[in-house]
């Protein structure tokens, strides 16, 4: 019997699926992961937006794509990732000041994602259900690897700690985000433009010495963020006046930083120009409280 010659499309498609069966991956899988470049551009270009409106419209349907492309390939951690990164944005730029209920369920989210990402680098721990002593061995155990997902499973967890006051099993969790923030200053405190530090100004600065907090070391981690970032992430100059600030009951600290951040020219920080924007309508928001707080 005469062979029909096989044609250059046949030969494309025939190697294709070899090179799926070959690699044990779907084809769902395999779509996700070419797509990587493409995620890392959309979320570069996503950063540089200045038009606030365009990026709170065109991110649920980003964030629903990636749970989407999650539901194809549920292990790729950077996926996970970009998940929890967006939820958290999302969340924390729109939602949070209008409606903290939603906030708190987004966050939840946000956690969910970035819990799975921090397992899939050996942290297999619950955050939320380990005794102390056993997170912060384990977590002790994490490499840089695991930096990005220990970043954004302690601001996930802690945003929602903070939008659930009222629950004490989420207030007990909030040293197991302090661990993990801790880890992430030990192996790359530069990483997200000193987050970490912004964490920790936070978490020192926006509780009385009586109950845990330390103004001096919430003023030495604001200021290390803000060398990190070259003093042009504006939402350090935020968090500080609405934490720090207005916890010390310092009136005149409080107007400077937000004034400074709305102040800021449009293109101090191209690369972040979205958490600039955002941080500017955020220092308008509390400008508003100024006479109710001091």
């Amino acid at each position: 019997m005469k062979t029909l010659p096989i044609n250059p499309i046949q030969r494309f498609l025939q190697g294709a699926l070899a090179l799926v069966v070959l690699s044990g991956c779907s084809t769902g899988q395999m779509v996700v992961r070419g797509s990587q470049s493409i995620m890392d551009s959309s979320m570069e270009t996503m950063n540089r937006e200045t038009d606030l409106v365009l990026a709170r419209d065109s991110m649920p349907a980003n964030l629903k794509m990636i749970e989407g492309m999650l539901v194809e390939d549920p292990g790729n951690t950077e996926m996970r990732l970009y998940a929890a990164q967006g939820f958290y944005g999302y969340a924390f730029g729109f939602i949070e000041l209008e409606d903290p209920q939603r906030a708190s369920q987004l966050y939840r989210r946000c956690y969910d994602h970035a819990r799975k990402a921090l397992s899939q680098t050996g942290v297999t721990l619950d955050p939320e259900d380990s005794s102390p002593a056993d997170f912060e061995a384990a977590v002790g155990k994490a490499g840089k690897r695991a930096v990005p997902a220990l970043f954004w499973t302690a601001s996930c967890l802690s945003n929602w700690i903070n939008l659930n006051r009222d629950d004490p099993a989420g207030i007990a969790a909030l040293s197991s985000a302090a661990t993990m923030m801790q880890r992430v200053l030990e192996l790359d405190e530069t990483f997200y433009h000193g987050g970490a530090h912004i964490f920790f100004g936070v978490y020192y600065g926006g509780r009385s010495p009586m109950f845990g907090g330390d103004f001096d070391k919430s003023e030495h981690h604001f200021a290390r963020a803000a060398e990190i970032n070259n003093n042009r992430l504006l939402l350090v100059d935020v968090l500080y006046a609405e934490y720090l600030a207005r916890q010390r009951l310092d009136q005149s600290a409080f107007r400077y930083r937000l004034t400074r951040v709305i102040d800021a020219p449009a293109d101090l920080y191209p690369e972040m120009a979205l958490i600039n924007g955002i941080a500017r309508e955020r220092a308008a928001h509390l400008l508003q409280y100024e006479n109710d707080w001091f």
